[in-house]
């Protein structure tokens, strides 16, 4: 299952790089380019409500037909938007690309209705959200490895003088329908265990707890905060007054800030654990060191000495967290949004610091919105899931809202826009979740 987690956070940070390939090659406006993410996460809205709708009326698809199943029809969904990029490139129709997207979109949808609450079921309740933690960390594996691989390939190895620049996405992701259709091959000859709660229910039950509509809306901004700052990272590196890279170079720092998300997951996952305390502080302390270690190889020293205070913090509020998943939700929602409020007052390399900062403070936000959500709830599982995995919706709608707002007042400006999601993000780990009492 973890490489599930792993492939789609591998091909979603491909987006951060296609918006702006495509806003060079197509000529396009901060708004116009920002619909890569609208048809991606529009995707997951209108896939996750076609679920929740044939759950609310036949029972949910899951329990009857298995994860197994979900599985590879997610994953033959996804090798056919992959497809649609070779004829898209051929033709150069920027609305195709975006049609190869939504159905990308709609086979991720359903991967992630299977994964995440097969992932909390594998074990007790209480360390649903180190499990999730752990399983993200693969996804953040991909969204760090990302953006190296596809920057290497889409802004040289395939950009070839005097060709359009959208032919040199084709390529890699007919590589992905490949990947997809073999994985379905694995997947059809593999055993998976069937864990459902046992019993198939028809009706909308999940939408009678408050918390799990305070935890979709939480999910919704959480995604569009974190896509809003992924999609426009690249270009907010280019800028002179902040560090004026071109786009191979900032998409080592896009790296950088899924990368983050790849260390606070993994630290998140054992701070939420039941391991011992003794063995839970020392993982504590080598996880952050041996990051620091990877990154100084990587990209030198000087990037450890800028990054070696963040990583302290994270460790010292993981610490003021207590293993409880609300409390360093809202912990850490808060630091985020102080990190935003720097970056926007401030230009130069702090502000530079601070957005690539953010992915480690993120990490935990979508493990633990998920597990308190689906805390307790029994054969309604599935269908929180699906609800949950619509809001993603907030990826397709926080971009284009931040790009017109870049596109008027300035891109720095236009970081109020996830300051405010994640200001929810806290009030959800504060409040939020323990609003659950059926309606």
């Amino acid at each position: 299952m973890t490489v599930l987690f792993f492939m789609w956070g591998f091909m979603t940070v491909f987006n951060d790089l296609l918006i702006p390939r495509f806003k060079d090659a197509f000529v396009l406006d901060y708004f116009q380019a920002m619909l890569v993410q609208f048809a991606f996460f529009g995707a997951y809205f209108i896939g996750s409500l076609v679920y929740f709708l044939i759950s609310a009326t036949t029972g949910d698809p899951l329990a009857r037909f298995g994860y197994k199943n979900g599985v590879m029809v997610g994953l033959l969904l996804s090798a056919a938007g992959s497809a649609l990029f070779w004829p898209a490139a051929a033709i150069l129709s920027y609305p195709l690309f975006l049609a190869g997207l939504f159905v990308v979109g709609l086979g991720f949808a359903l991967l992630q209705i299977a994964a995440n609450p097969y992932v909390t079921i594998l074990g007790a309740e209480k360390t649903a959200s180190s499990r999730l933690n752990l399983a993200q960390a693969f996804n953040s594996l991909g969204t760090t490895t990302g953006p190296l691989i596809g920057g290497y390939l889409i802004f040289r190895y395939f950009a070839r003088t005097g060709a359009h620049g959208a032919d040199s996405v084709k390529v890699p992701y007919l590589a992905f329908c490949i990947v997809f259709l073999l994985l379905t091959g694995i997947f059809s000859l593999i055993h998976l265990p069937h864990l459902g709660e046992g019993k198939v229910e028809r009706g909308v039950g999940a939408l009678k707890y408050p918390h799990v509509i305070l935890g979709m809306l939480a999910i919704f901004m959480y995604v569009g905060g974190e896509v809003s700052i992924g999609s426009s990272l690249i270009s907010f590196l280019g800028q002179p007054d902040i560090a004026g890279l071109n786009p191979l170079e900032a998409s080592n720092y896009v790296a950088l800030f899924w990368g983050g998300m790849l260390i606070g997951r993994f630290m998140g996952a054992v701070e939420l654990s039941e391991t011992k305390p003794a063995r839970k502080m020392a993982l504590l302390v080598a996880i952050p060191l041996a990051a620091a270690g990877i990154l100084g190889f990587w990209r030198g020293w000087e990037v450890v000495k800028s990054y070696l205070p963040l990583l302290g913090l994270c460790w010292l509020l993981f610490q003021f967290g207590k293993g409880l998943a609300g409390r360093t939700l809202l912990i850490f929602a808060a630091t985020i949004c102080v990190l935003l409020g720097i970056a926007m007052t401030e230009g130069g390399h702090l502000a530079m610091a601070c957005v690539v900062g953010v992915g480690l403070f993120t990490s935990i936000g979508w493990p633990n919105i998920f597990s308190l959500a689906l805390d307790g709830m029994g054969v309604l599982k599935s269908q929180i899931s699906s609800l949950l995995v619509m809001a993603v919706l907030g990826g397709a709608l926080l971009p284009p809202l931040q790009g017109r707002i870049a596109d008027a007042l300035g891109l720095r400006i236009s970081y109020l826009v996830p300051l405010l999601a994640y200001a929810y993000v806290g009030f959800y780990g504060w409040k939020g979740h323990k609003c659950r009492s059926k309606r």
